[in-house]
């Protein structure tokens, strides 16, 4: 779990030292922890997460946020890859895309994830999220990149 060094609330500045430490490479940043997110697991490629629906994360209607569920598939594929990359390897998500097929009304949301091996920079990924009774929410997909100049081909 990420610790803060210094207020949460304070601006990110470029170029200065990080407000913050994490645990670990495959860890949740404060964005992360923010929202309520639980690494299971994260191993070979694929990762489980799961997120508790708690009162900041409802929309106005009373159902989960859509971004909240996006953020938690968009950080499940982020721990798959960072299963499989060496650490302090910098990346980012540059497309990503989420069906909706049902409501979250309470509990808990789980996001399984897998991601391919990497085409040059390029990984692609995806993540099925259900409810605590298993029930379908979200199918998502996204592509990641890695940053030039880590040791791979473009």
């Amino acid at each position: 779990m990420a610790r803060l060094l210094t207020d949460g609330e304070q601006m990110m500045r470029a170029g200065e030292a990080l407000p913050f430490e994490m645990g670990g490479w495959i860890d949740t940043a404060p964005f992360e922890n923010l929202l309520g997110m639980v690494i299971d697991e994260a191993a070979g490629g694929k990762a489980v997460l799961r997120m508790p629906f708690t009162v900041k994360l409802a929309q106005g209607g009373g159902l989960m946020h859509g971004g909240a569920i996006t953020a938690l598939a968009d950080t499940a594929v982020a721990m798959a890859i960072k299963s499989v990359l060496p650490e302090g390897t910098h990346f980012a998500t540059t497309e990503l895309t989420t069906h909706f097929m049902a409501p979250v009304l309470e509990g808990v949301v789980v996001a399984r994830a897998t991601v391919s091996r990497p085409q040059g920079r390029t990984f692609h990924g995806e993540a099925i999220l259900a409810d605590e009774k298993g029930e379908k929410i979200a199918r998502f997909s996204s592509v990641f990149r890695v940053a030039r100049g880590q040791g791979f081909n473009e």
